[in-house]
């Protein structure tokens, strides 16, 4: 009885063996991270381009060299220098600070926009496809919604209030809420079908409650991903409101008011133009590159297919 116990407790030993430490912790950090680079570059290259605009609008008091305000005939019409990096325009302010500004402007709305027109998209589109009755009224109405061309429904609600920032994110985000809201009621159609819904409505669940715990969560990501295109799509259309005269005040320094204000000299400094266009170019790309990538990321069959 002796040499078993001994035996047992030989085996017990040598089949439980120590945990060894991990030695190489940042390898395999650095195996995880290459391995989302490989798999998600579309994200990363967009993340990063739209991570450094990000930057230079939070620090432009910073980076800028002088106030993008400041008039100074003097200096008007300067060629990029050391000096004036970027120039100035015919008004004599510096064009490098206004288009590190305008950058605050662009993103500003761009988000606000997504944010804005994401909560009332969701808000009619979960109503809209669970709540069977309300389907026909509220696809009515964004049917005509949706029949008016979105930069025009803009200028006519800019037009009807005074020209400000705040007004661009709520003139904008008014005519992006029918593609979100149709977006929403889409995935909740398909999703109003499936066993556990079924199944939360045979166990008397409340309809507030299966639509916020079984719903609203596999709704999140393919609104995502369309909330980026809002977010790019918004900064093109205030831009094209400040070149038209219909966006931000021209005090306030955005890559449209930038245009607006160098069309008229395009053949002598064409850099007056160029610089924020290419700026404004440059940022939607890396938002769009980044809803792409979370498009393929969310929905693999996409990327798949493609």
């Amino acid at each position: 009885m002796n040499v078993n116990a001994n035996h047992s407790e030989w085996d017990a030993g040598v089949s439980v063996a120590p945990e060894l430490p991990d030695i190489f912790p940042e390898r395999r950090a650095e195996t995880a991270l290459w391995r989302f680079v490989r798999r998600n570059p579309l994200i990363v290259i967009g993340g990063v381009i739209l991570g450094i605009m990000i930057v230079i609008a939070l620090l432009a008091p910073w980076l800028g060299t002088m106030d993008p305000t400041a008039l100074a005939p003097a200096r008007r019409m300067r060629a990029p220098s050391s000096q004036y990096w970027f120039g100035t325009d015919a008004l004599g302010r510096d064009l490098y600070s206004r288009v590190l500004y305008g950058a605050r402007v662009s993103l500003t709305v761009g988000v606000m926009v997504a944010v804005v027109a994401s909560v009332a998209g969701l808000a009619i589109g979960l109503v809209s496809g669970f709540v069977r009755w309300s389907d026909g009224i509220l696809m009515r109405i964004m049917d005509g919604w949706m029949s008016i061309p979105p930069i025009l429904l803009a200028i006519a609600l800019v037009a009807l209030m005074r020209a400000s920032m705040t007004n661009v994110i709520i003139a904008i985000s008014i005519a992006e809420i029918p593609r979100m809201a149709r977006l929403v009621r889409g995935v909740v159609l398909s999703l109003r079908e499936q066993p556990f819904v079924d199944a939360a409505i045979a166990a008397a669940t409340p309809t507030p409650a299966i639509i916020l715990r079984h719903i609203l969560p596999n709704t999140v990501a393919p609104l995502i991903v369309q909330a980026t295109f809002a977010c790019g799509g918004a900064m093109i259309a205030e831009a094209i409101l400040s070149f038209i005269g219909a966006g931000t005040p021209s005090i306030t320094p955005s890559w449209g008011n930038i245009m607006a204000e160098g069309r008229s000299l395009w053949q002598i400094k064409p850099y007056i133009v160029f610089i924020p266009a290419a700026f404004l170019s440059i940022t939607v790309l890396s938002v769009n590159l980044l809803g792409d990538g979370l498009r393929d990321a969310l929905d693999p069959r996409s990327a798949r297919s493609a």
